[in-house]
């Protein structure tokens, strides 16, 4: 066997702040911040002169975790991607919650807006996209018993 786990989910967003601010208020709690760079960073992302801060947020289960990262260099020419949730490579996250458009109203305060509508799928689940900061797709689940 070669994968022992999933460790991370990593998503480069431009208002870093914003971004742990959305996923705290979603219920994934702050692990850690830090700074990074040098050369084992320009090594790794084939970049130079890498500075980038990040955050990594975890589920309260603590079995997921996603690192939120925004690069102070080198600069980007390319923005951040808004397209359809149907484009090929476009990502998602999604998140089992207990309630979904309590959740929603709750995103909204930071900038969510719903893609679709809240769908429910028989007698299973009730379903939801929104996109967040810089266009971030959070699918948002939940379950029906």
């Amino acid at each position: 066997m070669t994968v022992h786990r999933m460790d991370h989910v990593g998503i480069v967003v431009e208002d870093l702040a914003a971004a742990v601010a959305f996923f705290v208020e979603l219920g994934l709690e702050l692990e850690g911040e830090a700074t990074v760079g040098g050369p084992w960073a320009d090594d790794l992302l084939g970049l130079e002169g890498v500075r980038a801060d990040m955050a990594v947020v975890r589920t309260p289960d603590g079995h997921s975790r996603v690192e939120l990262s925004t690069f102070r260099s080198p600069a980007t020419t390319i923005a951040a991607p808004h397209a359809p949730v149907n484009v090929p490579g476009i990502p998602r996250l999604t998140f089992v919650v207990d309630e979904v458009e309590d959740v929603i109203d709750r995103l909204r305060g930071h900038g969510a807006a719903l893609v679709g509508t809240v769908a429910r799928y028989e007698d299973i689940c009730r379903y939801a996209y929104v996109r967040g900061p810089d266009g971030i797709l959070i699918g948002l689940v939940e379950e029906l018993h």
